[in-house]
């Protein structure tokens, strides 16, 4: 009888089991036939965001700082996903690139793209190092340049126009467009207003979007009523720490949006932030 009961217990756990995987890859299924998936990570006093296209070509823009992005990889990514198609990292500074070390332990990452800043920090030098030692393409992104992610999706670098290897890190941060469709999202990194006078005056790239990724966490030193006029945002997206000691966003950035009616998600409020967009110019929030 006992023998009886643990068989019949063991083809129920085999069942279960196999019932859950289906489900893991229904799912799986499901989340690559949809229109494009934008993710802020909530990843603390950091950076990090998630792109899918509609073919499933996955890109991250920034890592965060160590520590952080993997419990929110899980939120976005297929747990049978181990592949990452590419990094474009907005400037080398700790709360941009610390989870890289934490990415490479799980993922294979296909190229990065990086805006020509330097560091002397540790953690860049490591990075540089494992992309040496993994031979990861790494691309210097320069205004002009466009990628394409698949399914009509494709991100066009808007910044760096130059050489800014001697700049500092955040004035020399990639500025980058990402759309699908009628759906529109700056990438401003931590550009400064200075970056984003430059861009204003040399671009000839249409600025206008739907979303704004808010420079610098919400800092006043970027988001200025000229940027945000020529953007013309319905939503604007702050990645910032809960309670961080720098006071971001600044209530001074946050006047900005109100006054131009933008809606403001933050990551300090809401933590991670999904969207789900289709080419109509449609995002839901998940």
């Amino acid at each position: 009888m006992l023998q009886d009961c643990k068989k019949y217990g063991l083809l129920i756990f085999t069942f279960l089991l196999l019932v859950a995987v289906a489900f893991l890859f229904y799912q799986d299924f499901q989340n690559s036939h949809r229109g494009l998936t934008f993710a802020m990570l909530d990843v603390g006093q950091g950076d990090a965001l998630f792109i899918e296209s509609p073919t499933g070509a996955q890109i991250l823009v920034d890592l965060g700082p160590p520590r952080k992005i993997l419990s929110q990889l899980r939120r976005v990514m297929s747990p049978f996903d181990r592949t990452i198609d590419g990094i474009i990292i907005t400037n080398p500074d700790q709360d941009h690139i610390g989870g890289f070390s934490d990415v490479m332990k799980i993922y294979k990452v296909e190229s990065i793209f990086e805006p020509g800043t330097l560091t002397d920090s540790k953690t860049f030098q490591n990075l540089k190092t494992e992309v040496e030692n993994q031979n990861i393409p790494s691309t210097l992104a320069k205004k002009g340049m466009r990628i394409h992610l698949g399914g009509g999706a494709v991100i066009d670098i808007l910044f760096p126009d130059r050489d800014v290897f001697d700049w500092a890190t955040n004035d020399g941060s990639v500025m980058a467009r990402l759309t699908y469709g009628t759906t529109s999202i700056m990438l401003s990194g931590d550009a400064t207003t200075a970056t984003e006078k430059m861009v204003l005056g040399n671009s000839s790239a249409q600025l206008k979007s739907s979303i704004l990724k808010v420079g610098h966490h919400g800092s006043r030193t970027s988001t200025s009523e000229e940027f945000v006029k020529a953007v013309s945002p319905q939503y604007a997206l702050i990645s910032s720490g809960k309670d961080n000691k720098y006071g971001h966003p600044h209530a001074d950035t946050l006047q900005t949006l109100e006054r131009f009616g933008v809606k403001i998600l933050r990551t300090d409020i809401l933590g991670t932030i999904i969207l789900s967009c289709d080419k109509m110019g449609t995002c839901e929030t998940n």
